[in-house]
């Protein structure tokens, strides 16, 4: 490393002084464009539904998603992505509605892309909002079974974008699922639709609000996803994960969850360039807006600093539940003028 100088010749507070200097130097910046916003829909009359587990957010019907969804886009968010809340009496052990051109995911996205067309939507490809025992895939003798699994998976990427969904994005994690993903959209004409894959998700314990929120917790009941999900203690095993969905034709790859793996972010930038998400899941955004509740933390500047660490680590862009919230600070006081 070479050597810029010494004390007292070199003082690093003098670009610290003032807020423009500050700006001036700034390494890692931060704007809507950065944000994705995930967004529960639900079949319930209620236009909004508060999620305990997740102060600050709430399941949306489908009118309601569409009013949020425009001043989402007015704030200046790219994109949404759509998790639906299934009624459990539609639910089953294959998880057929998934594959269903009315259900309920399919019908929020028509209604979001008709009423703002200019708006990214992101689907989630994966089973668990779907299935009587809330795992990913199809369960055989305690065992989910990965090719039937993605034989599934392909039906619910091409019914989703037949709805006009802009991006699938299978979260699953089953081998070989991108390519199939792919190849399917293909056949159906699809070509111009993007794959973002969930290429390292890790088999997290911050996942417990969003189960909660689109009613799979119960459902999942003793069982884990660890036999498809990654262990948190590898790295060299994510960079095979995305090098494989990668060649299998992914247009973006994500890392989930976010803070405790901005390691692993750094590393899939620096080693294959190619446009890399981060997911601030659940119970990083839980466990933040908590704290904030009980005056431990200060939420306006925690929640900000917490997405420019995305940033710094070498996310393009991320997924957050703050996302509306921050858009909308951000052009009313944006973070460069700090």
């Amino acid at each position: 490393m070479s050597t810029f100088g010494a004390f007292p010749r070199t003082r690093l507070r003098r670009n610290r002084r003032d807020a423009w200097s500050r700006r001036l130097v700034r390494e890692s910046h931060l704007s809507a464009s950065d944000l994705i916003w995930p967004v529960f829909v639900h079949e319930a009359p209620e236009a909004e539904t508060p999620i305990v587990s997740m102060p600050g957010v709430a399941r949306h019907s489908i009118d309601h998603l569409v009013s949020v969804s425009r001043r989402a886009y007015d704030a200046g968010v790219p994109a949404i992505a759509v998790f639906p809340v299934i009624d459990p009496a539609k639910k089953t052990l294959d998880g057929e509605e998934a594959i269903n051109p009315e259900n309920l995911v399919c019908r929020a996205v028509r209604a979001v892309k008709e009423a703002c067309p200019e708006l990214g939507v992101i689907c989630d490809v994966a089973l668990d909002p779907f299935t009587t025992h809330g795992q990913d895939g199809l369960v055989r003798d305690g065992y989910v079974v990965n090719d039937e699994t993605v034989a599934v998976l392909e039906q619910q990427a091409v019914v989703q974008a037949d709805a006009g969904c802009d991006v699938i994005a299978p979260s699953d994690m089953m081998d070989g699922r991108i390519g199939r993903v792919r190849d399917a959209l293909d056949r159906a004409g699809h070509q111009k639709v993007r794959v973002l894959s969930y290429a390292a998700k890790y088999a997290s314990a911050f996942y417990g609000p969003f189960r909660d929120a689109v009613g799979s917790k119960g459902n999942l009941g003793k069982g884990d996803k660890r036999t498809y999900q990654m262990d948190p203690a590898n790295l060299d095993e994510a960079m095979r994960e995305v090098a494989l969905d990668l060649e299998e034709g992914a247009d973006m790859v994500m890392v989930k969850p976010g803070m405790p793996y901005l390691d692993v972010i750094r590393r899939i930038k620096d080693e294959f360039g190619a446009p890399t998400f981060a997911y601030q899941v659940s119970g990083e955004y839980a466990m933040m807006r908590a704290a904030a509740q009980n005056g431990w933390l200060d939420w306006d500047r925690v929640i900000v600093e917490s997405l420019v660490s995305f940033k710094r680590a070498g996310a393009d862009a991320i997924l957050t539940y703050a996302a509306l919230e921050v858009a909308e600070r951000l052009a009313r006081d944006p973070y460069e003028r700090s």
